[in-house]
């Protein structure tokens, strides 16, 4: 996949936790990749879908808090699978679950889940990854009916079905993440049923466990629509929050009369499972 992109180089003052907070507004308006700097980030974004209204209005250059400066410049066509590659560190979640892709060494001691994907990802994806799957290793998913909204690499749909899941659907608005799901539901030889979409192609089938690790803005927007399709007892299963987002979506979820039972966190990133 090769694209122009443009490489911003921000400073910010202080850096934390600005800069974590910084990253996720950019995902918001369209960056894909990030390196971090001892002075602020490096961030990335495709030329041809940046707006600079966009970056001056995020609610972060306006936050008094923290002092934010930028500059930016084209770059030459970059391999963003050998970026991807040299970037991409393998996670680990308890020692139980490896997630890697197939060029780091495998682990035979543990659960092994291969993935190579075809996209640079956001800078909460480890942590956020790692809380989610966490979380599902003390869940019971045999025979279960999974949804997995914004799936990206559907890792954690592969995962559901190794545990022992039914029918399960994996959804993403990204057309990249709905042909990389499928190369990685077969490299791990699990079958999803894997769909390019939003919450809002959710029809009536029910479900009854809904993992979604996606970010605030469209998890306030969509749990009612996860709630709706969820069945009675069923679980949702929620990251991509920061600590700062939990009480906002916790309200959501109590007027859809949801159950907080278990809160994980790593970092500033919060996982959050909820049952109807």
């Amino acid at each position: 996949m090769m694209a122009a992109y443009l490489e911003f180089n921000f400073k910010i003052k202080p850096l934390q936790p600005w800069n974590e907070i910084l990253m996720a507004e950019l995902i918001e308006i369209g960056f894909d990749s990030f390196t971090e700097e001892y002075d602020g980030v490096l961030g990335y974004i495709q030329k041809d879908i940046f707006n600079e209204d966009d970056l001056k209005s995020i609610p972060l250059l306006q936050n008094e808090d923290v002092t934010i400066t930028y500059s930016y410049e084209e770059m030459p066509n970059i391999n963003w699978n050998e970026e991807w590659e040299k970037n991409f560190s393998p996670i680990n979640v308890e020692d139980k679950v490896l997630i890697r892709a197939e060029f780091h060494e495998p682990n035979p001691n543990m659960h092994e889940i291969v993935i190579q994907p075809k996209m640079s990802f956001g800078t909460g994806h480890h942590p956020t990854t790692h809380l989610m799957i966490q979380q599902m290793l003390d869940m019971d998913l045999g025979n279960k009916k999974v949804l997995d909204m914004g799936c990206g690499t559907s890792v954690l749909a592969i995962f559901a079905k190794q545990k022992g899941a039914g029918r399960t659907v994996a959804i993403d608005i990204d057309e990249w993440s709905v042909e990389n799901s499928k190369e990685n539901a077969e490299r791990n030889n699990v079958e999803l049923d894997i769909e390019l979409g939003t919450a809002d192609n959710l029809g009536k089938e029910k479900f009854d466990i809904i993992l979604a690790n996606i970010n605030r803005n469209i998890l306030i927007s969509d749990i009612p629509t996860y709630v709706s399709v969820l069945e009675d007892g069923g679980k949702l299963l929620l990251s991509g929050l920061c600590f700062f987002d939990v009480d906002d979506i916790l309200e959501v979820c109590t007027e859809q009369n949801l159950k907080l039972e278990k809160k994980l966190q790593r970092e500033e990133w919060v996982s959050l499972l909820l049952s109807k």
